[in-house]
């Protein structure tokens, strides 16, 4: 028994032993107590002698612990804040140059400190003035949880913490040098473009009254597969030169750059500001990281002179290397078809930050559309990412039409593990790889066609929505396939079981607790636990104040820095407390929601787990008359089923102790669902709110509660006497709806060519639209003027094309009908020939604003 457990159950408290005057029996009650109290803490240390935290983080040790779990369970070893200690701030760059301060590792001022990162990059620290130690974080090319510890005497690490690496993008901005209009920066020295350029600072961010500006910047060496012939290319961030050094620290810089042609090559790189007294590109020391940007201003003479002839080049060398690397489009998933399945795909998209319908739309680097996203998971083999941009209309825009329009990229942009090496490293190897050939090919100069050669747009006809099932309120359930059920059990249980995929979704429910203190005889979702194919394990439950808690392997996951986390197999999304999206390297998704203090859990799975799914939820199969099915294989016919045999049905799918994913950090939790079954078979819930003619409340709930979820919203509101809370279930279950119709399937008939010297009305290639046709003038149609898409995925008639009337009336006038038909047929076919051969060497009309890709 630890002194914890002892201490709680004793009742003795911190409070017990503190005071000012106090009467005598009060003072005598505390002595005693205090005597308690030194007796517990004697037992203890010698208890615990010799069991340490030292080099043993996330252990349980014999007599103590040291996992994050022993804070609240008071069963922590004596040093395990000296050794397992927290940072701050928990987040940085994957730049680095962020002093993170150790909490709780408080040394002597100047002593010794040496923080080692990933076991291998060993980098000095310092302690400040006060004894505060810290750590400065180094360069990586990688982002997530990133493990190091840290040794005093330069011999042992056995103190050890982790911080999350980031998306340079993703960075505290306040911490960001900012590049004074960026459009500038990006584009200096083509036609108009030029001037001084300036950048600012926090200048209270380094702490010295002089510092450097320098240039480092960023290339892939090798574009080769790694082969026996030739080595796996490498990620270098390089110093270049200084644009200042020993300046005064007034948060502003300003400088006219020069052409330097000996780095011409290195087109790609950042700003970094250090404190005047660093050595000329010394790694790893604290500084502050502009954003990357493409190194415009200090390109050759011979850019600036003719930057369209010199972008072209680079562009056409960009096209002979992109010939020769690896097909990659062809294992990219398709875009969802409209706008709505976008947004409500949680598992496989999430929203492109540059072109964000909830931030107003203004898509700068897509003209034309209001929202795009961005595939979650880069593509297996390639690591190559997927974007897909839509209109007002919520139609998906193809390069075809707009050059605003979707495009894949070679490189994923938020890069794709084991990251570090090319084009896996986040946001690097996509800006070499995608966004500074589109600015060579299409911004710089006039050949936007080699681009869209390389990236075209992909369609959505083979794209398959996911299938969604939720539960709300107190214990209501919408399995996968549409039945709808209310089981109040309370303890743990298998939402979603699917050993052939390995995932694995658990509820924990908990009793309702009423206004007046009482508890109802019912029961509400606490917390849900994931995990699969081995990722960490997340679970997302109920914390005070009516918000989600966040845990990762049973530690807290703080979002005070970051609304996004990529963690080993598994990402997590929460935009603010009340909302959190797990999503998993399968396209399996977990939506934690809360409603007027309920959580919500909706689970949605791809296509991929069809008839692979078991559990709460049910099968996925498109049948619900089977989804009450046991664990033991036993089907309850769903049609005619009692309250009692739900009931019975899911008690069944409860969890066993060896196989709950859920964190058990507290005596209540140990007490009400560690110990005993995780299924409470004392507890029996009322399988029908009571309901009375007399009640005045019944006729409140009758205009209330409408429309298909009527019945779970009349029931949480008279079981609980509330209003309030069947009205938040009702929207609970409004918001299921729209995520159903959302995801509704359509069908595409692909996207259709504009015939050369004619028009094409419509952009639509969905179900039942129609496009028409039409010729310039001194062109007449040939095929079909209209195609309208089919619900079989086709479109009527035949690509049409646009031929001179003295061509036709030529061929007409030389031969017989019959005759004339054929050779018609055989001028268009050469005719149509002649237009790819041009269409080659023609460059397509750009709109002027500036685009990423």
């Amino acid at each position: 028994m630890t002194f914890g457990r002892l201490s709680a159950r004793h009742g003795v408290t911190g409070r017990s032993v503190k005071g000012a005057l106090v009467s005598e029996p009060k003072m005598r009650g505390n002595f005693r107590n205090l005597f308690f109290l030194c007796g517990l803490l004697l037992m203890f240390s010698s208890h615990t002698a010799g069991q340490t935290c030292r080099g043993r983080c996330g252990d349980v040790l014999e007599k103590c612990s040291c996992r994050a779990t022993c804070m609240t369970l008071m069963s922590c070893c004596a040093d395990y804040n000296q050794s397992c200690f927290q940072v701050m701030p928990h987040s940085s760059s994957m730049l680095g140059g962020e002093a993170l301060r150790c909490l709780s590792l408080d040394l002597p001022p100047g002593g010794k400190l040496l923080c080692r990162f990933k076991g291998e990059i060993l980098r000095d620290g310092f302690i400040d003035a006060e004894g505060h130690a810290y750590c400065i974080s180094p360069l990586l090319y990688e982002t997530g949880w990133i493990p190091f510890d840290v040794s005093t005497d330069g011999i042992n690490f056995d103190r050890s913490a982790q911080y999350f690496s980031v998306h340079p993008s993703k960075a505290d901005p306040t911490s960001k040098v900012i590049l004074v209009n960026a459009t500038q920066w990006q584009n200096y020295g083509t036609p108009n473009v030029g001037g001084r350029l300036k950048m600012t600072w926090n200048n209270s961010l380094i702490r010295a009254e002089r510092i450097n500006v320098e240039l480092w910047a960023y290339r892939e060496s090798q574009t080769g597969g790694g082969t026996n012939a030739s080595p796996p290319p490498q990620a270098q961030l390089h110093y270049l030169y200084s644009l200042g050094r020993n300046l005064t620290n007034s948060g502003a810089f300003s400088f006219s750059p020069k052409p330097r042609r000996e780095y011409s090559d290195w087109e790609l790189g950042n700003i970094r500001i250090t404190a005047g007294s660093t050595a000329e590109g010394e790694r790893d020391v604290r500084g502050l990281w502009s954003g990357a940007h493409l190194l415009a201003w200090h390109l050759e003479e011979a850019f600036r002179e003719n930057s369209a002839a010199w972008a072209r080049s680079r562009c056409l060398q960009w096209d002979d290397l992109e010939t020769n690397l690896p097909d990659f489009l062809s294992e990219l998933i398709d875009c969802p078809c409209t706008l709505a399945q976008a947004r409500a795909d949680t598992g496989r998209f999430h929203t492109d930050s540059s072109c964000d319908i909830e931030r107003g739309s203004v898509c700068t680097y897509h003209p034309g559309c209001v929202h795009c996203v961005r595939a979650i998971q880069a593509s297996p083999e390639h690591g190559a990412g997927q974007q897909c941009c839509y209109d007002h209309s919520g139609d998906l825009v193809f390069t075809g039409d707009s050059v605003g329009g979707s495009t894949p990229d070679r490189a994923h942009d938020w890069g794709s593990p084991p990251y570090v090496q090319p084009p896996r490293v986040p946001g690097y190897s996509h800006w070499l790889h995608d966004v500074l050939s589109f600015y060579h090919c299409c911004l710089w100069s006039d050949r936007c066609h080699v681009y869209l050669k390389h990236r075209p747009s992909s369609g959505c006809q083979n794209y398959q929505p996911p299938r969604a099932g939720v539960v709300l309120g107190h214990s209501h359930y919408v399995t996968f396939d549409g039945l709808r059920y209310t089981f109040s059990g309370k303890g743990e249980y298998h939402l979603v079981s699917s050993p052939e995929t390995e995932l694995s979704v658990q509820v924990r429910t908990a009793q309702v607790k009423l206004k007046n203190g009482t508890l109802a005889r019912a029961t509400r979702l606490s917390s849900v636990a994931m995990k699969q194919n081995g990722s960490d394990v997340i679970e997302v439950r109920l914390a005070a104040g009516a918000r989600l808690q966040v845990l990762k392997n049973q530690s807290v996951l703080p979002f005070t820095e970051q609304s996004w986390m990529e963690l080993h197999g598994v990402f997590v999304f929460s935009s603010c407390p009340e909302s959190v999206t797990v999503t998993f390297s399968s396209g399996a998704a977990v939506e934690a929601r809360m409603f007027g203090g309920n959580m919500a859990v909706t689970v949605l799975l791809p296509a991929e787990f069809n008839r692979h799914a078991r559990g709460l939820l049910g099968s996925m199969n498109s049948d619900p008359s089977d989804d009450l099915t046991t664990q033991l294989g036993e089907v309850i016919p769903s049609a005619n089923a009692t309250s009692e045999e739900v009931f019975t049905f899911g008690a069944g799918w409860n969890i066993s102790k060896n196989s709950s994913l859920f964190t058990y950090d507290s005596e209540h939790l140990l007490h009400l669902y560690s110990v005993p079954s995780s299924h409470d078979a004392a507890f029996v819930p009322a399988f029908s709110p009571p309901q009375s003619l007399d009640d005045p409340l019944v006729a409140d709930v009758l205009v209330m509660c409408y429309g298909e979820g009527a019945q779970f919203c009349k029931h949480d509101a008279l079981m609980t006497q509330n209003l309030t809370v069947g009205n938040a279930t009702l929207r609970a279950y409004e918001e299921h709806r729209a995520l159903m119709e959302a995801l509704k399937p359509v069908v595409s008939c692909g996207w259709l060519p504009t015939p050369r010297n004619g028009r094409k009305n419509g952009t639509r290639y969905l179900e039942a639209s129609t496009l028409s046709f039409t010729c310039s003038q001194g062109y007449i149609m040939y095929e079909s003027a209209e195609r309208t898409c089919l619900g079989d995925g086709t479109w009527t008639g035949e690509q049409p094309y646009c031929i001179t009337d003295d061509q036709v009336g030529f061929v007409l006038g030389a031969v017989g009908s019959l005759s004339a038909l054929v050779a018609v047929a055989v001028m268009i076919k050469l005719h149509n020939r002649k237009q790819k051969r041009e269409r080659k060497d023609e460059p397509i009309q750009m709109v002027n604003q500036e685009q990423t890709c």
